[in-house]
């Protein structure tokens, strides 16, 4: 296969897998399903800035290129070029995300990656892996841990088996659930003085069709001392791994494997090209408890009220509030921001009070609306299914309604949005007059999800039953 056809698989696979998914509409929703299809829906909501902000732990992003075709550093934060010079020291992150499309004329190539790092000092330096997980788009030896883009509905529910399509969302669903993937150890030992790698991985294309696939990995470590790292790739010979010494080779040479997408400036008109990240970012996780101005609670009263996720430049939904992590060092030619904030989790917590006489139901949803026309006050929709897949992952809910009126422990769905599409509920918060109750919402902004998203409070329609009073 020429590297133009595998160029021309790649396209096909992305068209596919943004459209792969039939959406079912779960019975919730039974009354949309009577809109006229592709007709511009327009909810009222109060649109607010995200309360709280990303912490300081670096996350070493390594996503450009996305789309490997050649040997070489993927990112360094080594002193010597093209490395950043950065050492990272205490708890930091990797996140790494890339596809390989095979090599002209060969059918059964190999692309391996790696992770490797030395102390930036004269002492020894331990590594722990305090979460992380990885996995291929599809497998093709048995024991690899992969997830194939399957078309799922939008809304699955788990109930004790992962829930996942590509392996963005399998990695974001392992981070969430602590799962661990076998090709990781959980412990390194490394030498001063020497180039160590901590994970090798392949990713192969051996009897694919079309010869593509892709690796996502993520690692949120802790290290006892300063340490430099790198991620690099290296054609193999089949399914033999590199020797160690091909890596510092590789490292020592200074050679880039190509980038691709230049980036618009920042601040610059026009046509916005946001490019992948290549550097080193500030910032894995936004924990936040989602109240009213001035209180300790938010008032169901409110509702319906929105808060973005993962909001960015030009795309903010008129909040005033980018919540793209800044980069420490990037290289040139890439994203100057984390323009998506792949692989931050977001740990929100909703005080929910009731102030009101009688008693009231609130839905809660993860909704993907139109980033251009919505906000100030609204939220709009084009009332359709059949668009690209802008989230394709898990979230996890606590609080919500369960058996006997008792708020439920943790949850998981898996949810498929497509562009300009409203959420389907997650599940309903019923509270009494003065009754409060928190909620929890964790996810992990999964890769190739396209940003923004909105987590939602939505009042639901209430009975005209008196309401019951709970013990």
């Amino acid at each position: 296969m020429t590297r133009l056809n595998s160029l021309q698989a790649l396209a096909a696979l992305t068209v596919a897998t943004a459209s792969i998914a039939t959406v079912f509409a779960p019975p919730q929703l039974a009354a949309d399903q009577q809109k006229p299809a592709d007709q511009t829906l327009t909810r009222r909501s109060d649109v607010r800035a995200l309360p709280g902000q990303l912490d300081d732990v670096l996350m070493v992003n390594d996503n450009n290129p996305e789309l490997i075709t050649g040997e070489g550093i993927l990112v360094s934060t080594f002193p010597q070029a093209p490395g950043l010079n950065i050492a990272l020291n205490g708890r930091f992150d990797l996140f790494s995300h890339h596809v390989y499309a095979g090599q002209p004329d060969q059918l059964d190539s190999t692309l391996w990656l790696a992770v490797v790092a030395q102390p930036a000092g004269d002492a020894p330096v331990t590594l722990r892996l305090l979460g992380g997980s990885t996995s291929l788009s599809q497998a093709t030896v048995k024991g690899q841990t992969a997830s194939p883009f399957l078309p799922l509905p939008t809304l699955m529910a788990e109930s004790g088996t992962a829930v996942a399509s590509g392996p963005g969302s399998k990695v974001a669903g392992d981070l969430l659930r602590g799962d661990i993937a076998n090709e990781l150890q959980q412990e390194w030992l490394i030498a001063p003085g020497n180039v160590s790698p901590l994970v090798v991985l392949p990713i192969p294309v051996a009897g694919l069709d079309p010869l593509l696939n892709g690796r996502n990995l993520q690692l949120r470590l802790q290290s006892s001392g300063p340490v430099h790292i790198a991620t690099l790739a290296a054609y193999g010979n089949g399914d033999k791994v590199p020797d160690p010494e091909r890596w510092i080779r590789l490292l020592n040479q200074g050679r880039q494997s190509p980038k691709e997408h230049q980036p618009t400036p920042r601040g610059a008109r026009g046509r916005m090209v946001y490019s992948r990240v290549s550097g080193v970012q500030i910032g894995s996780t936004w924990r936040a408890t989602l109240t009213d101005p001035g209180s300790s609670h938010l008032n169901i009263e409110d509702a319906p009220v929105s808060w973005p996720i993962s909001s960015l430049e030009r795309g903010e939904l008129q909040t005033g509030q980018i919540q793209t992590a800044e980069l420490k060092a990037f290289d040139a030619g890439t994203a100057w921001a984390a323009h998506g904030n792949y692989g931050v989790e977001y740990d929100l917590t909703l005080p929910l009070r009731n102030q009101g006489s009688q008693q009231r139901t609130l839905a809660i949803t993860l909704d993907s609306p139109d980033k251009n026309s919505s906000g100030n006050g609204q939220l709009v929709f084009n009332g359709s299914d059949s668009g690209p897949v802008m989230f394709r992952g898990p979230i996890e809910v606590s609080g919500l309604d369960a058996q006997g009126g008792r708020p439920s422990g943790r949850r998981r769905f898996h949810l498929v949005l497509r562009r300009g599409q409203e959420g389907p509920q997650l599940g309903q918060i019923t509270l009494a007059p003065g009754e409060t109750r928190s909620v929890r919402v964790r996810l992990v902004y999964p890769a190739d999800a396209t940003p923004p998203q909105v987590l939602s409070l939505r009042p639901v329609k209430q009975s005209t039953e008196a309401p019951v009073d709970r013990p």
